[in-house]
């Protein structure tokens, strides 16, 4: 297994496409509609909207291939919260977000979400920005379980929107270290 990390490009949008369709049911609580779920991916997981996402100023999108091929994939965002639940958990200020953090199901369990969760950080931290936050199902116990490893704390909750249901999320958030931060001296 030969795995790369690499910045999104927009011929890349299809394929990021392709695996969020696989990757974002995986994430759903059980009690997620179908239809709901579907509606999701072809809106906000759509070749166009990765397309967008890749030009969009503030945003950064790194793949996990293997052999070439998108086998997971996480977004930083640089854009301020303005939700107020995730506001008034956080304690670092400005912050990075982490809006997507996906790897096939190919790759659960063979250290390659790590390996994009190292490479997703050391991008957060060239921000200079002193915090990263992200939003995970409260019953997604698996992704809970890898975002604690990784570092991430349990702040506060939020709500997600997902077709015609809000679910409950949990905001986690951790600190970016300071020497790897643009600007700081080490």
């Amino acid at each position: 297994m030969t795995l790369l990390i690499s910045e999104a490009t927009i011929d890349d949008a299809a394929a990021l496409a392709e695996c969020a369709a696989i990757t974002f049911p995986l994430a759903c609580p059980p009690g997620s509609l179908p239809e709901d779920i579907r509606q999701h991916i072809g809106t906000e997981l759509s070749t166009g909207r990765f397309e967008a996402q890749i030009a969009a100023p503030g945003r950064t999108i790194l793949c996990l291939r293997e052999d070439g091929r998108i086998m997971g994939y996480s977004m930083v965002v640089l854009d301020q919260p303005t939700d107020t639940e995730v506001l008034a958990a956080l304690s670092h200020s400005p912050v990075v977000e982490l809006s997507k953090f996906y790897v096939h199901p190919d790759h659960h369990g063979r250290g390659s979400a790590a390996t994009l969760m190292t490479a997703t950080l050391d991008l957060a931290a060239q921000s200079g920005l002193p915090g990263i936050w992200l939003g995970v199902n409260q019953e997604n116990a698996r992704a809970l379980r890898f975002y604690t490893k990784s570092g991430f704390r349990i702040v506060g909750t939020k709500r997600f929107h997902l077709g015609t249901r809000f679910e409950d999320d949990y905001t986690l958030e951790q600190a970016l270290p300071v020497n790897a931060r643009a600007g700081t001296a080490a």
